[in-house]
Order: C-alpha cells, then structure tokens, then sequence
C-alpha cells in the first residue's frame, strides 16, 4: 500500500518523531486548494485526512495529480477557484494551499495583490468567511514576509483574522524537516476562534537528525569528510566576513559547494580565467578589475564598466593588446564608450552553463524553482583541503573530467520529500517544473502533526 511505503521513507529520512499521533488514527477530512501536484495532499493522507476535493487550473499538474490520486467518482474536483465562493460541504476540517507565490517572489515581477495571481487571495478569504473549516495552512514564498510586502502580508493576516480564526505564520526552511533542500517557506495557519484549543498551536521545532545531499540523490559518492576549521583572516580578505553569506556558508570552513562567476570571488568561487589557458598578468588584470568593479568611484551600479584610463592607473604597465587578449579569449568585452566589463556577468548565468556544483557531502542544495536552476551535482568527493588547493583539486578532478551531474526530475522529487510511489510527469522538463513549484512534503507533514494535536 502506499501508505506503507511512504511510511518507510519517512522512516528512513528520520521525519517521525515521538507524538500522540498514530499515522493513520486521527481522521479528519481536507479541501485541497491550489493543489499542484499534491504536496499537501500526500502528508495530510498520510496521517490519515480524507481529501472531499481539489482545486487547479494548470492542466499539466492536475494530470499528474489525478494519476497519483484519483481513483473514484466521489471526489470533487473544483476547477477554477476564480469560479466559486463557497465550497459544497457542511463541514470541513482543514484548508489547505499552496497560494500563488510570484506576486512577492525575487524571480517574479513583485506586484503583490496588484498581481492578477495575487489577488487569488481574496477568493481565500471569501472561502475561508463562507465555510468556516476548523483550521487553514497555507503556504507561500518568504519574500511575503520582506518590508517591502509588509502591507500585504498584515492585509492577509487581517482578513483571515477578522473571519474567526486566530492566525499565526513561521518561515520554515525544508533542510529542518528532513530533506537537503534550503528552501525557506512562510507558513500561515489559522485555527477557528470558537475551538476550545485554539491560541495552543505552535509551529514544529526542527529535527535534530539532519541527512546530507548524497543520502537522497542517487549515483552520486557516500563520503563523509571531517571538516577542516580556518580563521577568518584566512578564509576572507583582510578577515572581513561578507554580510551576504547565507546559512550554509560556515564562517570557519571551505564551502560544500563551487560558484561559477567572474564577479564575485571566494575560496570556491571559479572564475572564466581558472578554467582556461591565463597568464599571471592576465589573472591580475582580470583580478583587479574584479576588486575595483562594484567601487561607486568608478559609477553608480552595482557593477560598473572601468575605462582603459581607469585601469591604466589600476594596473602598472598597461597595454592595449593585454585587454584585446582578455576580449579575444571571451573573458572581457568592451561596452562602446564606456569601459571594460566581464562577458559573464550575471551570477545566474554561471559560465559555460554551470552556476555551481554542489559535492555529494553538502548539507543542502539551493532552492528548487519551477523554472529551473544551473546547479550540478558532482558525483564524487574531494577532501576540504587548504583554501589555496581547493578550487585547484576541484577543477582537476571534478570539473574538467566532468564528474558531476544535471539534477534529473526523479532527483528533485527526492528533495522536495516525494515518495517513490509518487508517479511523475513522463516529460522531464514539466516534472521539475512541478516540483520547482510544489510544497516540501515533509514539512506539511510535521505542521499538519502539530495542528491536528489541538482540533
């Protein structure tokens, strides 16, 4: 049975943890909006939720999600929720959706409830007013919870208040639930007001026991390295520790993990110039370009094209044919009247396709999105030696004889929590766009464990 099955990989990802909840035992029914390709629905099944019905217009995910689960003539499907006010049933125990995120996403153009997608909120709301379910998780990108949405995650959280219900939301990061994902997540529950338990929900704590990238990706080597501790002066110029290092980025280790781009540098940042034949003077240039690029002495953006007069004073010695190497060689351009710039210049870009390669070891990969990423994952490890060999050893024996891996739809279905019965869309490039899009499974799985404790 399915159930059985997921239960195992559950298991085996070590998600179950001590609780008066017996998957399985506690049944209540679900409405499941936004339904995608079942996210939602597979942890709520899972602790025993009967689904009355599902809501989606992508013609693509509801093919997908009708083979997983649709196997009778009982169920409703709702369509369109732009088509309905009021679901058709009496009582409902949990709403649940996964409510259009690119009004706030970064990737999107951040129109918020001026979003035609956005305002899908509002049809929520008159869903939520007019049937009164005895709770509501709905979930969201974290940019929903930025200063810049400020005013519209209060006009959320004030509508969902003002129709009865005491609302409270978290940002939870998949990695703290069991899958080697960092994908933050704003989570919005609300518990029906006149239920006795009602202000008693809280949000789940992380798990304690963590799994790393080569436990759910297969193919890829087993190998868990003791980490190498390195002061800061070492690791940073001048010992300074850059503001924007993200949570997987330690402060006193190599990373996990090889950004490809020529204006950012690092330890395990490869740049065009490591990846072809250079001269030490070439390196230089394009080094120095590197370090003086972003200085608002030399112009207003984040980013700026330096003239021949400003790297003449730059670089001693300059001469004209050096750059118009660096250009034959694809590593500089020239921006007519303005200056020098680098050919790759957007981190998303990567080089040569790649915008980085992760090592089998890496606590977690970066955010899966529905249109895809330039990640990789190498298939073999490399010891986190000292900083000055470490993007060396890589190249040789990873990047060059190309040791690494695209990440596969089956791959992304193993991030994202699904469980091997799941079936997936038979067109790859549309199944990582579903999963791109989809709720982690496992961290339904333990806030729906948390609410269905007090109603």
């Amino acid at each position: 049975m399915k159930t059985n099955v997921y239960a195992q990989q559950l298991e085996l990802f070590q998600l179950i943890q001590p609780t008066n909840i017996k998957l399985g035992a506690s049944k209540f029914t679900f409405v499941d909006l936004f339904a995608g390709i079942g996210g939602f629905r597979i942890p709520l099944e899972e602790l025993g939720g009967k689904c009355l019905a599902y809501s989606e217009i992508d013609k693509e995910a509801i093919k997908t999600y009708q083979k997983n689960f649709i196997n009778n003539t009982e169920e409703v499907f709702l369509g369109d929720i732009t088509k309905f006010e009021k679901l058709p049933f009496d009582e409902i125990d949990v709403l649940v959706g996964g409510v259009p995120c690119q009004p706030w996403s970064i990737a999107g153009k951040l129109l918020g409830l001026d979003d035609p997608r956005g305002k899908l909120w509002f049809n929520v709301f008159k869903i939520v007013q007019n049937n009164q379910p005895k709770c509501f998780i709905f979930e969201n990108v974290k940019g929903l919870t930025e200063p810049r949405n400020k005013a519209s995650l209060n006009h959320i959280i004030t509508n969902l208040t003002q129709a009865g219900y005491v609302v409270k939301y978290q940002v939870l990061n998949s990695y703290d639930f069991g899958v080697p994902q960092d994908r933050d997540r704003i989570f919005i529950v609300g518990v029906r007001n006149d239920l006795e338990n009602a202000w008693s929900f809280t949000f789940p704590q992380p798990l304690e026991n963590k799994i790393k990238l080569y436990d759910v990706i297969p193919g890829i080597q087993r190998n868990n390295f003791t980490k190498k501790k390195f002061a800061s002066k070492i690791l940073f110029e001048d010992g300074k520790i850059p503001a924007s290092r993200g949570r997987f980025q330690r402060i006193d280790e190599l990373n996990d993990f090889f950004t490809f781009a020529d204006i950012r540098d690092g330890h395990t940042t490869v740049h065009s110039w490591d990846l072809i034949e250079t001269s030490i003077r070439e390196k230089l240039i394009c080094q120095t370009i590197l370090r003086n690029r972003r200085k608002k002495l030399y112009g207003p953006k984040d980013g700026n094209p330096l003239s021949y007069q400003v790297l003449e004073k730059l670089v001693p010695n300059l001469k004209q044919e050096e750059l118009d190497s660096l250009i034959s060689k694809e590593i500089l351009r020239l921006v007519e009247d303005i200056g020098y710039e680098f050919v790759n210049s957007k981190i998303s870009s990567g080089i040569n396709g790649i915008s980085k390669i992760f090592l089998p070891h890496a606590d977690a990969i970066a955010t899966l999105t529905a249109t895809g990423t330039r990640d990789f994952v190498a298939t073999v490890s490399i010891q986190c030696q000292e900083p000055e060999i470490f993007k060396q050893t890589f190249i040789k024996e990873i990047y060059q004889p190309k040791k690494f891996k695209p990440l596969t739809a089956y791959d992304y279905s193993r991030l994202q929590g699904f469980p091997e019965w799941f079936k997936i869309a038979e067109n790859e490039s549309t199944a990582k766009h579903q999963f791109g899009n989809a709720v982690s499974v496992p961290v339904v799985y333990h806030v729906a464990k948390e609410l269905l404790k007090i109603i």
